[in-house]
């Protein structure tokens, strides 16, 4: 018996240590970690700013969300806000005396990419170089770099050029093969949300709204790259056309790169520059580095213009990644109460979602717009959900390739009665009304709950269009004509009235502090980004745990689809929703 006690002792004290030394572990890398992320960095002379592999841009605070013990992970998240201000604030700084790029792959949205290449054009004008350089060059990146004076390639590298393209997965016959049943109720014969499931093959007003936005998306981005390789875009079509920037040789004689050279050989060029001599090294400073180095001596108490970021999905309830309504109702309202919070820059980045949700934010942000000026910007999406909020805007600008519009709504419940049934199983109820069984994950829905939920669907998309009507001065023909869950372009939403302004973040903040009468003002950021231990403990979560496994294993794209079908609080009324995400790729 002594010796039971004695194992068991043994254990719990072994249990004691472990958890001890984990927990000291921890909050010495925690501790680590924030020392090193408030550590101010030094700018030396003749530096050159670096765009390489190691730099995420991302569009709000929300996305940055580190890894679970990822402490000294090699990448860093970077603000397409902060990008643009670090290239805009080393045109003038004397330490740096040019910008290398130097990414092969680079992770970043459509109208990321274009602020930061406008950034970089605009740069150049200070007669300090910007250079390039690649190995096996994705699209986005040669986007990007594609600006740069000179475009320098591996020798046996090459560049993925080859327009853009998009597909969607269909999955009816999948859902009639395995007995998955799905209830659809939709308004709108663009409103491609729930079409994955309805049939096997794209509709043709799908296939005519994707050709039109991935034709506008691509006209304007292959008219930049052929005006800074100063190439016809006729030529551009033919090397894009023919798959040439696959072999070295070729990106060379169709001029998508200037010469053929090693990365030290370009490490080189980079010296004489710099003036450097051979043996010297090259003093490089990444983005986030470079920011770190000035950001805090901007910041200053009163006269403040808030970005509020709306970045993801539109959701109930509460949550911290994402756009949930509670934690963003209590962000609009703090800003609407705060004084020193002259204007707000609602920055939308969303492919729409809980179209109650969405009512309630657009609710909060008009209250919000009866204090202050409230204007608005566009990030790679502002579709459904996410255009609907936008409506409270004094102004909205939009990105040439900003996907928006969307105007649409659609109801969707699965139900598993053919599955059940095959498996020997049934269900059988009492009820006291008519519908009291509205809903039953083997029996699926009751006819009287189809014809309210229609009732439901027409109700909100009327509402949709009202709100859309007031803000854009248009009738209501005029919008549903736009409407119909129809995507476009940012282009086409500035020419069919949908949008104000073709404008970048920084353009919608001027705005916003002229129309607020300040001049000196600092940009505040809102909702803040989570420290570490709160990431922790979310990480933590066992949904969240789930979540990341089940996206890992099906990719992105693919998750969203599951999520339409699977999360609660998606399932909770009618959806607002953009049908597909489209990547420049």
């Amino acid at each position: 018996m002594k010796s039971f006690f004695r194992n068991v002792l043994a254990n719990i004290v072994a249990i004691l240590l472990i958890g001890g030394i984990f927990t000291v572990f921890f909050i010495l890398m925690m501790v680590v970690s924030a020392a090193a992320g408030d550590n101010k960095t030094q700018v030396k002379k003749n530096s050159v700013l670096t765009l390489d592999m190691k730099t995420n841009i991302i569009d709000s605070p929300t996305e940055d969300q580190s890894d679970l013990f990822a402490f000294n992970s090699p990448s860093k998240n970077v603000l397409v806000y902060d990008a643009v201000n670090a290239i805009n604030k080393a045109k003038s700084d004397s330490k740096i005396e040019g910008i290398s790029i130097e990414t092969d792959f680079i992770s970043a949205g459509m109208t990321q990419l274009d602020e930061i290449r406008n950034a970089l054009q605009d740069f150049r004008k200070s007669g300090k170089f910007v250079l390039a350089y690649g190995n096996t060059v994705s699209q986005p990146a040669y986007y990007l770099g594609s600006v740069a004076d000179q475009y320098y390639l591996n020798p046996s590298g090459g560049i993925e050029l080859k327009g853009l393209g998009t597909e969607v997965m269909y999955m009816k016959s999948f859902a009639e093969k395995y007995g998955i049943g799905l209830e659809v109720i939709r308004h709108g014969k663009y409103k491609a949300a729930v079409e994955p499931y309805m049939r096997d093959d794209m509709s043709d007003e799908n296939r005519e709204q994707l050709s039109t936005l991935l034709t506008d998306i691509w006209s304007v981005n292959s008219a930049k790259i052929a005006a800074s390789r100063k190439i016809s875009p006729a030529q551009l079509t033919m090397v894009v056309d023919s798959l040439y920037g696959i072999i070295p040789e070729l990106t060379v004689q169709h001029r998508l790169a200037d010469k053929l050279l090693q990365k030290s050989q370009y490490d080189d060029i980079v010296k004489s520059k710099l003036k450097l001599k051979e043996k010297d090294d090259i003093n490089r400073i990444s983005l986030s580095k470079y920011i770190r180095s000035y950001k805090d001596d901007d910041k200053s108490d009163k006269n403040k213009v808030a970005v509020l970021y709306a970045s993801g999905a539109i959701y109930n309830g509460e949550g911290t990644k994402d756009i949930y309504a509670q934690n963003f109702v209590k962000d609009i309202k703090k800003l609407t109460d705060d004084e020193d919070v002259k204007a707000v820059v609602l920055r939308v980045n969303s492919p729409g979602g809980s179209a109650n949700a969405s009512d309630e934010i657009l609710f909060e942000l008009q209250q919000l717009k009866k204090k202050k000026p409230l204007v608005v910007s566009f990030g790679d999406y502002a579709a459904s959900g996410g255009y609907y909020i936008a409506m409270a805007a004094d102004r909205i600008y939009s990105e040439q390739n900003t996907i928006t519009g969307s105007i649409g709504v659609f109801g969707m419940i699965p139900y598993a009665k053919e599955m059940a049934n095959r498996n020997g199983i049934y269900a059988h109820g009492v009820t006291t009304n008519a519908n009291s069984n509205n809903f039953s994950l083997i029996n699926g829905v009751s006819p009287g709950t189809v014809r309210v939920m229609t009732k439901s669907v027409e109700g909100t998309y009327k509402r949709f269009v009202h709100f859309v009507t007031q803000n854009r001065k248009m009738s209501y023909t005029q919008i549903d004509e736009l409407g119909g869950g129809r995507v476009w372009s940012g282009t086409r939403a500035k020419q069919n009235g949908l949008v104000d302004e073709l404008g970048s973040l920084k353009d919608a903040l001027a705005f916003a502090a002229k129309k607020a009468n300040v001049k000196d003002y600092s940009v505040a950021e809102y909702p803040k980004k989570r420290s570490q231990w709160e990431q922790f403990f979310q990480d933590f979560n066992e949904n969240e745990i789930s979540a990341r496994f089940i996206k890992n294993k099906i990719g992105k794209e693919n998750y969203q689809l599951f999520e339409q079908i699977t999360n609660p609080k998606l399932q909770s009324g009618i959806i607002m929703g953009m049908p597909y995400t489209i990547r420049l790729q």
